[in-house]
């Protein structure tokens, strides 16, 4: 794709290769106030997504994990505690800011035995082929610009067996639920960005990028074409998030 196509930043078009860097802006504005924002948008219950996603994932202990888009580390913590010492989790982002918030805050928990940082692209991940037991993105996929890139990359590092579990917003079930999403989206999201971290544009971005994000079938599909196999999708709170479920068989 040359530089001159579009792709989409919220709901605006710009440039295949301003992408990367306006959603790094916006990472960067929000890194420090990230933690606190997800537990008054979502009213905590981001954290019992996470739990699910972790159990979805079938981590067993001595397993290699890697957690794409890993943000402050919620995932990358748990599943720090499920490997044992003889495992590894590898935190990584393409965001230098939240991979420095992560790294910090995994440090004073004391998370230091097990765990390695990684500043990388999900579209083109520095590991070899066939080396993770497990590959998480959570709440990251849908500000990735080749989506189908990042999934066939995910495929590529699975090892034969491995999982790859996807956890994002996705699209409510009911239309009433729906109507009710996109008011609180659109009117409370920014406000509380504008409140609590000066920044109410960021969060209108973030509104925005999940109403482009495909659907739960498309993800579907989306997966087995990047060679996912058994692929399976959880939707949770009315389908406001999903997990998705693949295989590398």
């Amino acid at each position: 794709m040359s530089d001159q196509e579009t792709t989409h930043f919220g709901y605006r078009q710009v440039p295949v290769s301003e992408k990367a860097g306006r959603v790094r802006q916006v990472f960067d504005s929000v890194a420090g106030r990230y933690d606190l924002m997800n537990d008054l948008m979502s009213l905590g219950i981001h954290r019992l997504w996470k739990r699910q996603a972790v159990a979805l994932a079938g981590v067993r202990r001595g397993q290699r994990v890697l957690d794409l888009a890993a943000g402050t580390g919620d995932l990358c913590e748990r599943f720090s505690e499920i490997v044992g010492p003889q495992g590894r989790v590898v935190m990584s982002d393409i965001n230098a800011a939240m991979l420095e918030q992560g790294r910090e805050r995994l440090v004073d928990k004391g998370r230091v035995g097990n765990l390695s940082y990684c500043l990388a692209d999900a579209e083109r991940l520095p590991f070899a082929s066939e080396h993770f037991d497990c590959v998480t993105i959570g709440f990251g996929l849908r500000n990735v610009t080749h989506k189908e890139q990042a999934l066939e990359e995910m495929q590529r590092v699975l090892r034969p067996g491995g999982r790859a579990v996807i956890l994002e917003f996705s699209h409510p079930t009911t239309r009433v639920l729906g109507r009710a999403y996109d008011l609180y989206s659109f009117s409370v999201l920014p406000a509380l960005g504008r409140l609590v971290a000066n920044d109410p544009e960021s969060y209108r971005y973030l509104a925005e990028s999940i109403r482009m994000h495909p659907d739960q079938e498309t993800l579907k599909g989306m997966m087995e074409e990047a060679g996912l196999e058994r692929c399976d999708y959880f939707n949770l709170s009315g389908g406001i998030v999903a997990i998705h479920r693949g295989y590398r068989l």
